[in-house]
């Protein structure tokens, strides 16, 4: 089986050389998919960017050691990324709650924008309250837009488990939010 090329490896060589501007281009690259990562499997933004930036101070590091052709250099950020969230979900001591914080409304008008933020932060409970593996297996292939066999090489399992997984985070959620109408979730 031919190894896919990895499209961050000149880029990762160039971080391990201490390139200022590939240090840059990775951050850019790579920062809003680990916040978003972090994001959706922690729930709590500033959590989420202590991940993010810890994970991409992780690759800064790996980058002068990093040998091409064993892994993508992506699956590998995301292992890192998600091992951090792990190590934070495990330290939590708090039990989570239904509501989000306040944030500000971006929508295009009141009555859509509270709408939109409702539907949203029901999702965004809906997906805390599913077992880790299962919010892990939707994470990776909804959001961060993982194939399934990314997906399942990231979590170490079959692509058939990660499947399974997605069933059933899949059917989890659509009982959760059974009560949405369609074209009321504006996010």
């Amino acid at each position: 089986m031919a190894l896919i090329a990895d499209p961050d490896e000149e880029l990762v060589r160039r971080v391990g050389q201490g390139d200022p501007a590939a240090i840059q281009a990775m951050v850019a690259r790579k920062l809003p998919r680990m916040l978003a990562l972090a994001q959706r499997m922690l729930g709590d933004p500033v959590e989420a960017e202590d991940v993010a930036q810890d994970a991409m101070l992780r690759a800064w590091k790996q980058a002068p050691r990093w040998t091409p052709g064993q892994a993508k250099f992506d699956t590998w950020l995301h292992r890192v990324g998600l091992n951090l969230c792990y190590d934070r979900l495990r330290r939590r001591r708090e039990v989570p709650t239904d509501a989000p914080p306040d944030r500000p409304d971006d929508g295009p008008s009141p009555d859509r924008g509270l709408m939109a933020a409702d539907v949203g932060a029901r999702v965004n409970a809906a997906l805390a309250r599913l077992p880790v593996r299962q919010r892990e297996a939707v994470v990776l292939c909804h959001y961060q837009e993982l194939t399934n066999i990314e997906a399942a090489a990231l979590m170490e399992i079959s692509v058939d488990a990660l499947e399974s997984l997605l069933a059933r985070g899949r059917r989890a959620l659509r009982l959760a939010l059974a009560d949405i109408r369609p074209g009321t979730e504006g996010v």
